[in-house]
C-alpha cells in the first residue's frame, strides 16, 4: 500500500495529461439539498480518464521495451490513451479491436498513431490476440486495469479531488469496471482524507465487482449489459479486487434509467454530454443523496469520460425521464362506449402525455398504451392511477418494465390472432453487417418469424425483439438453437405487456 501511494504521488501524468476542475452542479445540489460537484474527466484531450494511467505504465518502460513497442487490447477509451501516450513518448503501438468495432472509433485510434488489428467478435478474441502478438514480438502489453502503474495514473485523479474540494467532503463516488480507477482514487483518499467514504457504483447489469465481493474473490459474470460500455468487464483482477476491498467503504448499483436520468443532470448544470459509464458515479450519488437526506457533507462523482455516439442520445433522452420518475407508462382498459376518450383525457388533469397508442380489438374493451409527464415523480403518478381507477379504468404500471421501454410503447396497435405457439425473445445484436442473416440462418426453415423490432440506439449492439412460431416440441431445440447462435437473450413470451398489445388471446 505504501509502493502504491508513493507512485500515485510521483506518477508522470501530467506530461500529457491535464489536472482537469472539480465543477459544482448547482442545480442538482439544491434539489438533493447537498453540495454536489463532478470531477471533470471528460476534459482530458482524449476525452477520458484513461490517458493518465497508460502514460504512467509507458513513460517507465526502458529504453529496449520502448524500442520494441507497446500493444493494447480495447475499442474505447483505453485505445485512445494508449495511442496519445505513444505519440507523445515516440513508441509504436498498436491496437487490437474486435472486428465489431464501429469504424468511427477505428479511424480515432488510427488518427492518434496506432496502428489497428481486427480482430475476433468480442473483447476476449481481441486479448488473446494481442497476448499472442506481445508474445511473438516482445512488445510490452499494457493492460486497462490489472497494472499497479496504471493504476497509480489514475490514483492522481484522488489526490486532485482531495487537493481541490472545498468544505467538508462526506463521500467520493467511483465508477467500476475493472477497478483500476477505483483501486487508485480509493487507495489515496483513504491515505490523505481517511474520514471521507468512498463508494465505488457499477451498473447493475455489469456489477462484477460486486461479485468478487460477494464470492471472496474474482469470478467472471456469465454476460454484462452493453449500455455502460465503458465499465462492461466480466471479471475484475485479484489487485484491483484487494485494493477495492481494503479501501472502498461500499458499492452500489444503478441502472439504465438512473445512468441516463444523470447524463441529463450533468447537461442541465454544465452543458457537458458524458458517456454512459462517465455517469454512472453520478447516479450513485444521487441514490445516495435520495436514501440519506440532505446534509452539510459534499458529495463528489467522478465523470469519467465523454465518449459517446451521438446517436445515442437519442436513446438517453428516452430514458431520462424514466429515471427521474417523471414519466409513467400504462396500460389502460377503456370500456369501448362513446364518451370514454374524453372522460379518460379528463382524469388526466391537463397533463402532458409523451405516448398514446390504440388499435381496436375488442368491441367491449379497448386497451391503450398510454405515457404520461409528471412533475413530482413517483407520489404523482400513484395519485395519478388512483384517480383513473377511481374513474372506472384499469390501469397496469408498466414504468418498470425493460420490454416495454425498449420495444412494446413503440409496437402497440395489433395482435396476431391467428399465431400459434408463438415465443417472444429479446436479443442484443451486434451492430456489424451480417447479424441479421447470420440469426435467420440459425433458425430452421420450418420456424415462423411472427414479429420482429429493432432500434438503432449509436451502440455497438442492437435491441431486438423477435417473435417466432414453431411446435411447442421444439422449444429445446430452438434454445440450443440461440446458444449455438451466442447473441444474449431472454424469453419474455410472459411478459405482460406482450399479452396486452401483441399476442392473441
Amino acid at each position: 500500500m505504501a509502493e502504491l501511494i508513493r507512485q500515485i504521488l510521483t506518477a508522470r501524468v501530467y506530461d500529457v495529461a491535464t489536472e482537469t476542475p472539480l465543477d459544482a452542479l448547482p442545480r442538482l445540489g439544491e434539489r438533493l439539498g447537498r453540495p454536489v460537484s463532478i470531477k471533470r474527466e471528460d476534459l482530458q484531450p482524449v476525452f477520458s480518464f484513461k490517458l493518465r494511467g497508460a502514460y504512467n505504465r509507458m513513460v517507465q518502460l526502458a529504453p529496449a521495451a520502448r524500442q520494441a513497442g507497446v500493444i493494447g487490447a480495447s475499442a474505447g477509451n483505453h485505445a485512445q490513451g494508449l495511442a496519445v501516450a505513444a505519440q507523445m513518448l515516440g513508441i509504436k503501438a498498436t491496437v487490437v479491436v474486435p472486428t465489431t468495432t464501429p469504424e468511427i472509433k477505428v479511424d480515432a485510434i488510427r488518427r492518434l498513431g496506432a496502428e489497428v488489428v481486427m480482430h475476433g467478435e468480442d473483447f476476449d478474441a481481441a486479448h488473446a490476440l494481442a497476448r499472442e502478438l506481445e508474445r511473438e514480438t516482445g512488445a510490452t502489453f499494457v493492460h486497462p486495469f490489472d497494472d499497479e502503474a496504471v493504476i497509480a495514473g489514475q490514483g492522481t485523479i484522488g489526490a486532485e479531488i482531495v487537493r481541490q474540494h472545498r468544505g467538508e467532503l462526506e463521500a467520493v463516488f467511483i465508477p467500476v469496471g475493472g477497478g483500476g480507477l477505483a483501486a487508485g482514487i480509493a487507495t489515496i483518499v483513504r491515505y490523505l482524507r481517511p474520514g471521507v467514504k468512498i463508494i465505488g457504483v457499477e451498473p447493475e447489469d455489469a456489477a462484477s465487482m460486486q461479485a468478487a465481493f460477494s464470492a471472496g474473490g474474482p469470478v467472471a459474470l456469465d454476460e454484462v449489459g452493453l449500455f455502460a460500455d465503458g465499465v462492461a468487464v466480466k471479471r475484475v483482477s485479484d489487485l484491483t479486487y484487494r485494493l477495492c476491498r481494503d479501501n472502498l467503504d461500499g458499492l452500489m448499483t444503478v441502472d439504465t434509467d438512473a445512468i441516463c436520468a444523470a447524463i441529463k443532470d450533468v447537461y442541465e448544470n454544465c452543458r457537458a454530454i458524458p458517456e454512459p459509464s462517465g455517469a454512472v458515479a453520478l447516479a450513485g450519488l444521487k441514490a445516495y443523496a435520495a436514501e440519506h437526506g440532505p446534509g452539510e457533507g459534499g458529495l463528489t462523482a467522478v465523470l469519467s469520460g465523454a465518449n459517446l455516439n451521438f446517436d445515442q442520445l437519442r436513446y438517453v433522452a428516452e430514458r431520462a425521464e424514466l429515471g427521474e420518475g417523471m414519466e409513467a407508462l400504462l396500460a389502460v382498459g377503456m370500456p369501448e362506449r362513446p364518451g370514454s376518450y374524453r372522460e379518460f383525457i379528463r382524469l388526466l388533469n391537463d397533463r402532458s402525455l409523451t405516448a398514446f397508442s390504440y388499435r381496436y380489438a375488442d368491441p367491449e374493451q379497448a386497451q391503450i398504451f398510454v405515457g404520461v409527464a409528471l412533475k413530482e415523480g413517483h407520489s404523482e403518478k400513484d395519485a395519478l392511477i388512483r384517480r383513473l381507477e377511481e374513474g372506472g379504468f384499469a390501469v397496469t404500471d408498466l414504468s418498470d418494465n425493460e420490454t416495454v421501454k425498449t420495444h412494446t410503447r413503440y409496437l402497440v396497435g395489433g395482435r396476431a390472432r391467428a399465431v400459434e405457439n408463438e415465443l417472444i425473445f429479446r436479443f442484443i445484436f451486434p451492430e456489424r453487417p451480417g447479424a441479421l442473416l447470420r440469426f435467420l440462418e440459425s433458425l430452421d426453415p420450418a420456424w415462423n418469424i411472427t414479429l420482429f423490432h429493432y432500434r438503432y440506439h449509436g451502440a455497438d449492439y442492437g435491441r431486438v425483439l423477435a417473435g417466432i412460431e414453431a411446435p411447442s416440441e421444439a422449444a429445446a431445440e430452438l434454445a440450443r438453437a440461440f446458444d449455438r447462435l451466442g447473441y444474449p437473450y431472454e424469453d419474455v413470451t410472459g411478459d405482460e405487456s406482450i399479452r396486452m398489445f401483441l399476442r392473441g388471446k
